[in-house]
């Protein structure tokens, strides 16, 4: 009889974006070896995943539909999610046999070897007396034909998404070594109307489009949003009555606080790591600088750059003691980056072209940037400048932001024609590239935290 490492953990319940009531319960087979770790680089090898149906032991209504549809949905987000990393091939829920509940424990590995799979996902779905759902979730190699792992998540109907993103979180990191982030969100700028007059929202949603949200309601433009490290508040620029302000929303209570209010144009503001400061940057007399003021508000704004020209703030490193940022003070945009408190500066982008946008990995290892050659092209670097490789090849991708692990990017692309936008993303290797459902055009992406 196998022995089993069991963890258990219980978060409470809350509304808006806070976490749901989650009781997870992780059992990973102690005594078995560990599978082979999938290699994340640009040659890693894609591996093959079948993911059937989840069964439902008993048809049971929920708010969130029938727990029989349910299970389905459930496999094929868990599905989607794989596929979207770029280091998966999903085969199913579509055209494969459904299973019993006895295999979710006990596959028939000769059927599913004869798929052509290297992995096997199974799992189940029940509806509980307390009306919470019970989402159990099995990871097998096919290879060795041994469990890998399982994990259980008990969740109120309407969260059944975060327990299928969940589950392919732990999917994953287990098979890739790296940090989970399918059970995060994204905020955005929703727009609307003709080119001349584009009514732009604040909107969020799950990080594969679904839950969609408007936050705000498109009289004032908001521009260019950024997730809090605790995901309690958004940070965004808003233009009313033609002056920039710097707002935080709070997420739960939909409530906002103004952190800086100026005429004077008004670019980019940034969370620090730690969330205690915010980074901007502001045009004073035909000069624009770098700036950065508490996350309280208030206060006097300390300016990091001086040089002549237009220095735009991008942000922070992950362990907060480095900027990188844009400036044309070399006669073209390029990207530089210099110490937390404004020392050291240095620029580090010699490409081709001009350079935009840099923002900083969370793990530290990369930049990403657009590069303007012609058409806007997504491109990452290393923080010295070395090593720089373009992953998009369209007319205009920009504005990149990072996944919380740090290897999938989310940019807008604008379409050469008809001038509308919408949200992608590509991962490292540049060759997995996917648009990101939203009911109306989309920029400015923003890609939060996991979710506890």
């Amino acid at each position: 009889m196998k022995k089993y490492t069991i963890l258990s953990l219980l978060l409470a319940a809350s509304g808006g974006l806070a976490s749901p009531q989650f009781a997870i319960a992780q059992t990973t087979p102690a005594d078995d070896s560990e599978p082979e770790l999938i290699e994340v680089d640009v040659e890693a090898r894609v591996r093959k995943v079948a993911v059937p149906s989840f069964v439902s032991p008993t048809s049971a209504e929920t708010p969130a539909g029938n727990t029989n549809a349910l299970a389905r949905q459930i496999a094929e987000v868990i599905a989607s999610d794989l596929r979207g990393s770029g280091l998966f091939e999903p085969i199913g829920p579509s055209g494969l046999r459904a299973i019993t509940l006895g295999e979710v424990t006990a596959p028939e590995y000769g059927y599913w070897k004869g798929r052509n799979a290297d992995q096997l996902i199974e799992g189940f779905i029940k509806a509980g007396a307390d009306g919470n759902l019970t989402v159990g979730c099995y990871l097998y190699d096919l290879g060795t034909t041994q469990e890998v792992t399982r994990l259980g998540f008990v969740v109120p109907p309407k969260e059944w998404r975060r327990a299928a993103h969940k589950c392919a979180d732990a999917i994953y990191s287990k098979m890739t070594g790296e940090l989970p982030f399918f059970d995060s969100r994204i905020a955005y700028i929703a727009e609307t109307g003709p080119k001349g007059k584009r009514v732009k929202r604040l909107a969020i949603m799950d990080s594969d489009g679904a839950n969609h949200r408007f936050i705000t309601n498109g009289q004032a433009t908001a521009l260019t949003p950024r997730f809090s490290p605790n995901y309690k508040s958004i940070l965004y620029l808003s233009y009313q009555d033609g002056n920039p302000r710097i707002y935080v929303y709070d997420v739960d209570s939909g409530k906002q606080r103004l952190i800086t209010a100026s005429k004077n144009p008004t670019f980019a503001p940034r969370w620090s790591p730690d969330g205690q400061t915010i980074l901007y940057s502001m045009a004073v007399g035909g000069n624009t600088d770098v700036y950065k003021i508490t996350a309280a508000g208030g206060g006097t704004p300390v300016r990091l750059t001086t040089a002549p020209g237009i220095d735009v703030g991008g942000s922070f490193s992950p362990d907060g003691k480095q900027v990188v940022f844009e400036s044309d003070r070399g006669g073209n945009q390029q990207v530089y980056v210099m110490s937390a408190d404004g020392g050291n500066q240095k620029r580090i982008s010699f490409g081709a072209g001009r350079h935009a946008t840099p923002e900083w990995s969370p793990r530290g290892d990369l930049i990403a940037f657009t590069r303007i050659a012609g058409d806007f092209r997504v491109g990452v670097m290393s923080p010295d400048g070395s090593g720089e490789r373009m992953l998009t090849d369209s007319w205009q991708d920009e504005a990149p932001t990072w996944a919380p692990n740090g290897r999938v990017i989310q940019f807008f692309r604008t379409e050469k024609n008809s001038g509308k936008t919408g949200i992608w993303q590509v991962d490292l290797t540049g060759r997995n590239e996917r648009k990101l459902p939203t009911p109306v055009d989309g920029s400015d992406p923003a890609w939060g935290p996991v979710l506890p």
